[in-house]
């Protein structure tokens, strides 16, 4: 069955009330899309910004009376916001398409590192004896995809191969959907904690390990003031933003053990120095950034007998 789509480019503020009116003439779907591939980067919380020009895109599947609705939707506009043109709507016919497989096809199986693949459900491991790590692309709490997480598994990765990461314990950050925390327990570490503000982003975590095989009692799963405040561990991955990495820094950096490794990501090229400077000031030392996409992630490690100067979290 073919399909109508109409789509506009619009001024963020005109987004809301346009998606309502094509809402209301029964679109299956609306999208919004930037115009330029120009993205977002650490909106302010309870904010949902938008680009300076959006191309919001509606999905119907009745291609009848198209003109008619067009009209309907011109006239509503002009009740809404008197005298403000209504943005130019144009419309097309979209050739039946099996949707689920096309959305499907773009995500093939990555490799991280050497022996480290990330592979959807749909596919079998390319590399059965490889470390294979079975995750979706679903809500967005990281699934390999984007250059931050990628450069984390690499970092994971590498451990492993030096023997680092071996009957291990790691804290993960903003665990998200648990990527790095499982990754690192299939690669040979012994326990896990993840931690997230989001209830959701603890319940995908718990779906992933339950997918992967994960023991219960070797992945522990908590908010960030049930992490006891004396812990420490050998390994400290945290993937958020670079924001909250340098609020949390005095947090982050006391959980690293003497000895412990730390690796972060999240962070744009040029947010790296203030982030450095932030856990420099913790007692770590920090190693060159790596850079993948414009993206960095930093890695450090705490000296042996040098303890955080900062205040515990309780």
């Amino acid at each position: 069955m073919p399909w109508l789509q109409l789509k506009a480019h619009i001024a963020p503020e005109q987004a809301e009330t346009l998606e309502e009116l094509l809402l209301a003439e029964g679109a299956t779907a609306i999208t919004l899309q930037d115009a330029h591939d120009d993205p977002v980067f650490e909106p302010e919380r309870g904010s949902t910004p938008l680009w300076d020009e959006t191309v919001l895109t509606g999905l119907y599947d009745d291609l009848e009376g198209v003109e008619a609705m067009l009209d309907r939707v011109r006239q509503a506009w002009a009740t809404e916001h008197p005298g403000e043109p209504c943005p130019e709507i144009e419309h097309e016919l979209l050739a039946d398409r099996d949707w689920g497989r096309e959305w499907m096809a773009d995500f093939q199986p990555l490799q991280m590192g050497q022996r480290l693949w990330i592979v959807p459900s749909w596919h079998a491991p390319p590399a059965p004896d490889a470390v294979n790590l079975h995750l979706d692309p679903g809500l967005a709490f990281g699934t390999g995809t984007h250059p931050t997480t990628a450069l984390c598994l690499a970092w994971l990765d590498g451990l492993a191969m030096d023997g680092a990461l071996t009957d291990q314990t790691l804290l993960d950050v903003g665990t998200g959907s648990g990527i790095l925390a499982i990754a690192a327990l299939k690669l040979g570490a012994r326990h896990a904690t993840g931690t997230d503000i989001d209830p959701q982003a603890l319940s995908a975590s718990r779906d992933n390990a339950e997918r992967n095989d994960v023991a219960e009692g070797d992945f522990r799963l908590c908010y960030p003031e049930q992490l006891e405040a004396a812990s420490r561990f050998p390994i400290v991955v945290a993937n958020i933003l670079a924001g909250p990495l340098v609020e949390l820094a005095p947090m982050i950096a006391d959980h690293v053990a003497p000895g412990g490794r730390l690796a972060l990501s999240g962070i744009l090229e040029p947010q790296a120095e203030e982030v450095l400077d932030a856990y420099r000031d913790r007692g770590l030392v920090m190693d060159e950034p790596e850079v993948r996409e414009g993206w960095i992630r930093l890695s450090g490690r705490r000296s042996v007998g040098r303890r955080s100067v900062g205040r515990r979290p309780g």
